[in-house]
């Protein structure tokens, strides 16, 4: 099925490994114009040497995502030089940071969370709506979790930050709904993929501690895998998903318990 925006412009934050890779592979694969951050300089060479073999514009900033404003601008100010105004906003980064319940973590972690996971997101939003909101056509899908939408997981802060991303994405998706701008996001469950959390939870914990963590919490008896919330990145992204705005889509394998 041809998604029908070929030529447009992406911004992926984190696009060189796991859920963000595979959203930039999905989408250059339609024809879009990549532009993605990295704090690696290694896995921007990796990430350019796959898309040299599409016909598209493609840039690899090494930049590391933060709450700051004039730092968020920036970024985006580079992407529109080298390959023109951002279209599709991916919101990829993010992650818990070793935190804990709120009892025993102490605030000033509490808030570095929230600032990966929820500030910096915000800010992107609202950075790139400008364009989008003249331009009268924009994309923007924002990666929470399935423990945004319902209790799991000891991290009291990454659950709160994705709820809050989930909550924001909801209010500017009505908010833009008449201005052909659609605002999503997506909430996976564990997705195994290198350098990723759950890949280090398989490799360094004990056999059985994983395979009843599977038991317990996976009913497809395995974990996920990043290429279906890249596919789910490109349709959220795509001229058919024009009607689909404000939605948080489950991509977890049925782990999620939660009904709504």
């Amino acid at each position: 099925m041809d998604l029908g925006i070929k030529g447009k412009n992406a911004l992926i934050t984190g696009g060189t490994r796991g859920l963000g890779l595979a959203s930039l592979k999905s989408l250059s694969n339609e024809g879009v114009n990549v532009a993605y951050c990295s704090r690696s300089d290694d896995g921007i060479i990796e990430t350019n040497n796959f898309l040299k073999t599409k016909n598209i514009k493609y840039l690899g900033i090494k930049h590391e995502i933060k709450n700051d404003l004039d730092s968020l601008n920036r970024l985006v100010e580079k992407v529109e030089e080298n390959i023109g105004s951002i279209d599709i906003l991916v919101n990829n980064v993010g992650g818990s940071l070793g935190s804990d319940s709120l009892l025993k973590d102490d605030l000033e972690n509490y808030e570095k969370v929230f600032n990966i996971n929820f500030w910096a997101s915000l800010k992107l939003m609202k950075i790139v709506s400008e364009k989008m909101i003249t331009n009268k056509w924009g994309r923007i899908i924002n990666i929470s979790s399935i423990f945004g939408r319902e209790y799991g997981g000891k991290s009291s802060s990454y659950m709160s930050s994705k709820a809050s991303l989930i909550a924001a994405t909801k209010h500017m998706a009505i908010e833009t709904a008449k201005l052909g701008i659609t605002v999503n996001s997506i909430a996976p469950g564990s997705i195994k993929h290198d350098g990723g959390s759950w890949e280090k939870f398989v490799n360094n914990s004990p056999k059985e501690e994983v395979q009843d963590f599977i038991e317990e919490n996976l009913p497809m008896g395995d974990f996920g895998s990043p290429e279906p919330v890249g596919e789910m990145v490109a349709f959220l992204s795509s001229l058919q998903a024009f009607t689909i705005t404000g939605a948080c889509i489950n991509i977890d394998a049925g782990q999620g318990r939660s009904l709504f």
